[in-house]
């Protein structure tokens, strides 16, 4: 038998040390995964029909925005999570209410996560919401939670299709080290400087280039992305359950899809005739559709298309059923109000001029009060005394039942179903929507208190309606949103 060398050793050696190196790495790398997920869609809808079309879009009422609702998503998600784990808050959308001011802090005091969080804004392009859960996981392989919210309303030009095909939607992911829900196996980005949709400061429309144009670029660009990603999966076309596909062209989403070889079955809803395109937030509220059918062992492509495309496999886990949210977005998408006038919408939006109503316009908040308070404002906590175990709304030093002093336990009530104790309808009070309704409400665990009710036909309120809590918009003020909690008839 040949001796060996000093050399040889040496070289068996470092081979070894290099395998062991690798492995250590590998096994260092968390696999990431949505670990939950939730959706919202507000509860009114334009019929298309007032616009010459067919179905309906889904209208962010007067006192909501991206921010409320993405909230609202989030707090679908986080549900029953551990919100101490959280990390990281990334917030997709292409009209935040704010230019400049951080918007997701806003979602992150709404939905009391630790001062510790990363926050992020993301936007410029309706890419942003699934690009926003592609960096989610990519921080998730790093062994971080973050929360990935994407929320949108959209604007068109009066009579114009961005009007007809938009709606408006938020979706929520909580992604982790694990497998989670639905964990990622495969993904594809590829990015194109390419003028097909754009909106700058002093625009109060997005334009877009004519829709051939849009299909012969977007068309190569998704099956590309597609095809890599199922290559990082090791998997073929045929091994997924569903592909969703968004993108700011939908001809050529279409045309991506009447080529690529995928059998009906495989295609998820787009949910243009119910929801209609929610920009930023879209890819997210169809792969939680996907996700509320999924089986464990499903395959779930998703794919968008805007400066560029980018694709996303999931593998569904034995989790799923544990993981998914309260609500499903059929659920959401079932829930609504489909007779909003068209003029009621124009007003909402802020296109249509209207006479305001006659009463003094509302101050602008102040900082320092809204700082103090930012646990009840936002978040809407309260507090429980020790002594005698009164709910005390909002939180208060001095109990209102026993009168003991400093004796208080914090509280959250954002989640409490809460019931009418008595009501009034206010026409006189500063809305867009007159007649206000404001209520007397009591809680389930303890506690009154007075607010507006939204979502509501005033007509058919009653005493006795249960209700939860939302967060919206009450008005803004020199620029400044005011944000609260409202109660909306349990959906």
């Amino acid at each position: 038998m040949p001796s060996r060398s000093p050399q040889d050793s040496a070289e068996d050696s470092a081979e070894d040390t290099a395998e062991n190196t690798a492995q250590d790495i590998a096994e260092e790398i968390a696999v990431p995964g949505i670990e939950r997920y939730g959706a919202y869609v507000p509860f009114f809808r334009l019929p298309l029909a007032e616009l010459g079309g067919r179905g309906e879009r889904a209208v962010a009422s007067y006192d909501e925005n991206a921010v409320s609702m993405a909230v609202e998503a989030a707090r679908e998600a986080l549900r029953g999570f551990d919100r101490e784990s959280v990390e990281a808050l990334l917030l997709s959308s292409t009209s935040l209410p704010y230019v400049e001011k951080l918007n997701a802090a806003t979602v992150h005091a709404a939905l009391e996560l630790p001062a510790s969080v990363l926050a992020l804004d993301l936007g410029g392009s309706t890419r942003s919401g699934l690009a926003g859960l592609l960096v989610g996981l990519d921080l998730a392989a790093a062994g971080r939670t973050a929360v990935v919210a994407g929320g949108e309303v959209v604007v068109g030009a009066p009579s114009g299709p961005r009007e007809a095909q938009g709606g408006d939607a938020a979706s929520a992911f909580v992604v982790g080290p694990g497998d989670g829900a639905a964990r990622l196996i495969g993904r594809a980005s590829s990015t194109e400087e390419v003028l097909d949709v754009w909106r700058s400061p002093e625009m109060p429309f997005a334009r877009q280039w004519e829709e051939r144009f849009g299909e012969g670029v977007f068309v190569p660009l998704l099956a590309d992305v597609l095809e890599r990603a199922l290559a990082d999966a090791g998997i073929e076309a045929s091994d997924l359950a569903r592909v969703v596909v968004d993108g700011t062209s939908s001809r050529a989403v279409g045309a991506f899809l009447r080529g690529a070889g995928l059998k009906p079955e495989q295609l998820g809803e787009a949910l243009q005739g119910d929801v209609g395109r929610s920009g930023a937030a879209h890819a997210g509220l169809m792969l939680a559709r996907a996700l509320d059918d999924a089986a464990p062992g499903d395959r779930i492509a998703v794919l968008c298309a805007a400066d560029g495309a980018d694709a996303a496999i999931f593998e569904v886990t034995e989790q799923i059923t544990a993981s998914r949210p309260l609500r499903s977005v059929e659920r959401w998408v079932s829930s609504k109000r489909h007779d909003l006038a068209y003029t009621a919408y124009l007003k909402w939006r802020g296109v249509l001029p209207f006479e305001p109503p006659r009463r003094p316009d509302p101050a602008r908040p102040a900082a320092p009060p809204m700082l103090r308070s930012e646990r009840w404002k936002y978040a809407f906590v309260g507090s429980r005394c020790d002594a005698c175990g009164a709910a005390n709304l909002p939180p208060q030093r001095v109990c209102v039942a026993c009168g003991e002093v400093d004796r208080m336990t914090p509280e959250s009530f954002a989640d409490t179903p809460c019931k009418i104790t008595t009501y009034t309808l206010d026409r006189l009070a500063y809305s867009l929507q007159p007649p206000v309704v404001a209520a007397v409400v009591d809680f389930e665990n303890g506690g009154r208190f007075t607010c507006q009710l939204t979502d509501v036909d005033p007509e058919k309120v009653g005493i006795g309606d249960r209700l939860e809590m939302t967060f919206r918009r009450l008005y803004t003020a020199e620029g400044v949103h005011n944000y609260f909690w409202k109660a909306r008839p349990q959906r």
